[in-house]
């Protein structure tokens, strides 16, 4: 039995299939920066009302504004490099944009647990906030089995009440304490 090289038809299908689906990466970056610029451009301009003291002559938004200035304009060549790979590819098959979410959904998932310990932070304190960020988001990883459980117990206990440990008395930075702290 012979094998047959792919016919002009498939090798067209996948052509367009590719052509999709780096149209849609391209697409998906382009939203991600833009949204990263807008965020980085709102805690650019919050950073500007940092308290200063006699220690910095610069201010202490000077350093934040710095690093939040060059994420912006990496984003922004970011956003002008993947403008061009959108250009370039043309879209032909419908729904690429709900396959690329859902490729990505566990990205999102994560992010949305992050935005949740954002919000959660200054509710629930550090320790307590941090504890449940880091047990759901290895949940929604997939830790599933009784060792793995374990271990990301351990996980979660040592970097929440660890880390609020080493801040408040090795490093002397308080860390939001929350209602049961």
């Amino acid at each position: 039995m012979s094998s047959q090289a792919p016919s002009e038809q498939t090798r067209s299908s996948d052509r367009v299939a590719d052509s999709d689906t780096r149209r849609a990466n391209a697409l998906a970056h382009l939203v991600l920066n833009g949204a990263l610029v807008v965020l980085f451009a709102t805690l650019f301009v919050r950073a500007g009302a940092l308290p200063s003291s006699m220690w910095e002559p610069l201010g202490a938004g000077s350093f934040p504004r710095l690093v939040l200035a060059v994420l912006i304009v990496i984003n922004l060549g970011i956003m002008a490099q993947e403008w061009r790979h959108y250009r370039s590819h043309t879209a032909t098959a419908p729904g690429l944009i709900r396959r690329w979410l859902w490729r990505h959904r566990l990205a999102f998932g994560v992010l949305a647990l992050f935005a949740l310990y954002i919000v959660g932070v200054p509710a629930l304190g550090f320790r307590l906030a941090s504890l449940l960020f880091l047990i759901l988001a290895q949940l929604a990883l997939g830790v599933r089995r009784p060792r793995s459980l374990a271990i990301a117990a351990v996980i979660a206990v040592t970097f929440s009440f660890g880390l609020d440990w080493l801040f408040r008395d090795v490093f002397i930075i308080s860390l939001p304490r929350g209602p049961l702290s």
